[in-house]
């Protein structure tokens, strides 16, 4: 399991997701099957957004299949952007369609 900050035009959105990385085809592709098509993603640690999420995370793993899905754990940019310091981002994956 992954998660992962997504930065769009409209702001970031904290994902979890299946795939094995975050830069997998078939995770862009599902984004961009979802008109997420140009975008800057990082992986941050599941522990901590368990964490900081409780059941909310509970919640959404709940609803996640084990093969090739991903859900929206939280789409207020404002709320993701600053529940994660600069530091916790992995190395950024970058897309362009």
């Amino acid at each position: 399991m992954k998660a992962g900050i997504i930065f769009t035009g409209t702001g970031p959105i904290l994902l979890l997701t299946s795939y094995d990385h975050l830069g997998d085809p078939n995770l862009k592709a599902k984004l961009a099957a979802k008109g997420i098509k140009k975008y800057i993603a990082y992986e941050v640690d599941e522990e901590t957004v368990k964490q900081r999420y409780g059941q909310q995370f509970n919640v959404v793993m709940g609803d996640l299949s084990q093969s090739d899905d991903l859900r929206v754990l939280d789409y207020d940019g404002h709320h993701v952007f600053y529940n994660f310091a600069l530091s916790e981002l992995g190395a950024p994956i970058l897309q362009e369609s």
